[in-house]
């Protein structure tokens, strides 16, 4: 399972982790230069990240997994499975985009408070703002204590600012739109339809591109639909896999 931008482990809500653990083997980690792993070094794109979890997955001895991507793990899982795809078993992307010109960007207020973050670093009061980014309104209105709970994790072994926006930057170079077409593998694409980081017209062009996708809406959720409406992304995502 591979989380987005600049979040590490407590990105993933304890419920989806115990839930899942109990069908397969679910492998957790911090990209390089986020949570544990070591301080970021010299550049960072895309197919870096993607040779990064192959080699854990080899210093695993992980032959072959189902492989969940969400946000920008959603676009470093479709790197893996251009170039390795016969390590995937089934292809999950969650709430992302294969980039390029044809792909909706967040609004200039989302972007606005992304690159705060990425530039100022994880601050509660930024965390803070970002959540109705994050969230949909109706969710954060009715799940006070969630939020609060999900602010602090951020917090929680924040991201330095230079590897903020290095994922920014790699994000933003890359596309794989046009290569899409070669991907086999059954994959699965989620993606809420309140979504502000990501618009949801996004997985309309994966679900274009992927010759073999299959495409499920969140109506109510925004960014996070594992958070959102957990029942249904458990529902869905075991009657794929299994």
């Amino acid at each position: 399972m591979i989380q987005g931008t600049s979040e590490n482990v407590y990105t993933w809500d304890h419920p989806v982790i115990d839930e899942l653990s109990k069908h397969f083997k679910t492998v957790i980690f911090d990209k390089r230069g986020v949570g544990r792993s070591d301080k970021l070094e010299g550049d960072l794109t895309v197919e870096i990240m993607a040779a990064n979890l192959l080699g854990l997955m080899d210093a695993l001895n992980i032959n072959q997994a189902h492989i969940l991507g969400h946000s920008l793990g959603g676009i470093i899982a479709q790197e893996l499975a251009l170039n390795n795809p016969e390590r995937i078993k089934k292809l999950v992307l969650c709430s992302t985009t294969c980039g390029g010109s044809k792909a909706e960007m967040p609004s200039m207020a989302t972007q606005s408070i992304m690159g705060r973050l990425a530039s100022r670093g994880h601050t509660k009061l930024l965390v803070k703002k970002a959540m109705p980014h994050t969230f949909s309104k109706k969710f954060i209105d009715e799940n006070p204590e969630f939020i609060e709970k999900k602010t602090n994790d951020f917090l929680i072994m924040p991201t330095e600012p230079p590897t903020f926006q290095a994922h920014i930057a790699a994000w933003g170079r890359y596309n794989s739109c046009r290569k899409l077409k070669n991907i086999d593998i059954p994959t699965l694409i989620m993606h809420g339809k309140q979504d502000m980081i990501v618009p949801f017209s996004n997985s309309e062009l994966l679900a274009e591109k992927l010759p073999n996708a299959e495409v499920v809406h969140f109506d109510s959720s925004a960014h996070m639909i594992h958070s959102e409406e957990p029942d249904k992304f458990y529902d869905v995502l075991l009657k794929f896999l299994q």
